[in-house]
Formats: structure tokens, C-alpha cells, sequence
């Protein structure tokens, strides 16, 4: 598949704080990517290098073949790291053409890139009429208007209220079914879940893991248990290497899986040791259980 993106050990310093530490990892084209971590974990200081705005301090990061120079490879970048700027008394198709004139593409897309984000029937409306989640849609729009290979978005929901982030990730996937390759800063754990194809987590500067969403969640899952002769039943759990870690609380135990066993099998299995379950639930890990147990694990 082909790279558009190749960031080498990647480092900034500012004094004596190190934003980014040795991150190294691929974009590759087609695909969804979240860059995930809490505020400060060095999202959009990588973003930033990444789009020339801010300088390095150490390691290499290249676009495409490598053989296109940085100026030239961001004509074919989207990109909103900062809150959307546009004139207010202008509307948002006035707004567009202005873009279109700094960017010198024609103004043949504004209305294709207005309907996409849905504000095609808004076109003539000022932008300080809009709602913040509009003006989120149009700098999408903005970010659109030069057909980029990648859109490179930070933090893009911030601030809105659930319809203005529900829109904003129903258009993100709407853009990468048509094949742009998406880039995402987040902190929001059920973002990246729901929107991205691939997670790169972050943790004070640290690349934790680099990969597919999917298979960082494809655990064996988790049995939540509860039955009336609990240490009989934690004694055989403990006993059996098919279950990793377990843990109590309220008198619900989690037993998680080291391998693949569906409720049936083990109900059955639970019966035989004279074991009777009054509750028994099968359950998969979530991005956020596996991003708390990489961060715990990793932790700097």
C-alpha cells in the first residue's frame, strides 16, 4: 500500500520539556488514523511538525515518495490544526472563493465541497451566523477545496455538542469511503473507536503502540461471573490457564480470557465442578480497557 506519510524517530524539545520523544510511524493511503492520547502527550506538536509549522529537534519524517519536498507535497494536504478563521460579514461561499484564490485552485469545488459537509443550503449565510459546529464543517469544506490525498484534522469535535459531533464524524467517514486518507488528533477514546481504522497512542511525548484499531481490541474478551460459592469458584478460575487476570468487585468477578471460549463451554464447564452461576456474561474488551492497560503497563 502506498505511504503518504513516513515520520523517523521523531523528537521536539522545547527547553527542557520533551513534547515528542523518538516517535516513529507510517501513513499509509486509504486508511482512518487517530493519533490518541490526554492533552500534552505531543498530538499536535507532531501535527505541527509534520505540516512545516514547527521545526524539529531531532529524527526525520518525509511525504509520499520521499522525493517530493515538503512545500510541494503540502498543495496535496488539508489540513485545520487551529480553530477555523474566516472573514464574519462574509458568507461562506465568500469565504471559499477567498481560500480557493490563496490556495490558486478553481472555484469550480466550493458547491461540491458544501454539500458534502451539508452546508449547500447555508451557502449565503455570513459566517458569524453559524454555529460552532458549522463553522467546523466549513473549514472542512476550506480543507477540501485543493482535492487533497490527506485531511489532517486536530482535536475536530472540541467544543461541539453531541448532533455537531455526530455530524462531524458521520462527514470524517463519508470523506474516507471516497478514498481520502484521514489523519486525527484526539483525546476522546470512543472517537477513534467509532471513526478510525488505525491508533497511534501517545502518552507525555511516548509512542505507546502503533497499529490497527481492530487488532488492538482483539482480545478473547472477559466473562463477568457471580455465584453463591465465590472462592470455590475464584479457586478454579486461578487453576485454569485459559483465564489471565481476574479481578472482584461488588461481588462481580471478571475473569479475562487467554483464549477463545464462548459462555456455553464454560457454563458447562463451571456445572461439572459442581460450580452453580447466577450470573454469567460474555463481553469483548474495549479500546478504552485496552488503552488503560497499554498506558498502566507503559507507563513513563
Amino acid at each position: 500500500m502506498e505511504n503518504i506519510l513516513t515520520v523517523n524517530n521523531l523528537t521536539k524539545k522545547f527547553d527542557l520539556l520533551t513534547a515528542v520523544n523518538d516517535v516513529s510511524f507510517n501513513i499509509k493511503k486509504g486508511n482512518v488514523y487517530g493519533i490518541l492520547g490526554p492533552n500534552g502527550s505531543g498530538k499536535s506538536t507532531t501535527l505541527g511538525i509534520v505540516l512545516n509549522v514547527v521545526n524539529k529537534s531531532a529524527g526525520d519524517f518525509f511525504w509520499f515518495d520521499g522525493n517530493t519536498s515538503t512545500h510541494q507535497a503540502l498543495k496535496k494536504v488539508g489540513a485545520i490544526i487551529e480553530r477555523p478563521n474566516f472573514y464574519p460579514y462574509m458568507t461562506a461561499e465568500q469565504n471559499l472563493k477567498l481560500v480557493c484564490k490563496i490556495k490558486e485552485v478553481p472555484n469550480d469545488k466550493i458547491h461540491e465541497k458544501l454539500e458534502l459537509v451539508g452546508l449547500l443550503d447555508r451557502k449565503d449565510s455570513k459566517f458569524k451566523t453559524y454555529s460552532l459546529g458549522m463553522k467546523q464543517r466549513l473549514a472542512i469544506a476550506s480543507a477540501l477545496l485543493n482535492d487533497p490525498e490527506i485531511l489532517i484534522l486536530d482535536e475536530p469535535t472540541n467544543g461541539l455538542d453531541p448532533q455537531g459531533i455526530h455530524q462531524i464524524r458521520e462527514i470524517i467517514k463519508k470523506i474516507a469511503s471516497m478514498g481520502t486518507t484521514i489523519l486525527l488528533a484526539s483525546h476522546l477514546l470512543d472517537e477513534v473507536e467509532k471513526v478510525c481504522s488505525h491508533v497511534i497512542i501517545l502518552r507525555k511525548g511516548h509512542m505507546l503502540y502503533s497499529g490497527r484499531v481492530d487488532e488492538m481490541i482483539a482480545s478473547h474478551g472477559f466473562f463477568e461471573l457471580k455465584a453463591d460459592n465465590e472462592k470455590e469458584l475464584m479457586a478454579v478460575l486461578e487453576k485454569n490457564p485459559a483465564f489471565g487476570s481476574l479481578k472482584i468487585e461488588n461481588g462481580l468477578i471478571t475473569a479475562f480470557l487467554n483464549e477463545p471460549m464462548d459462555a456455553t463451554t464454560f457454563n458447562k464447564f463451571m456445572f461439572e465442578k459442581g460450580i452453580v452461576l447466577s450470573h454469567l456474561v460474555k463481553r469483548k474488551e474495549s479500546l478504552e480497557e485496552q488503552f488503560l492497560t497499554i498506558t498502566k503497563n507503559q507507563a513513563n
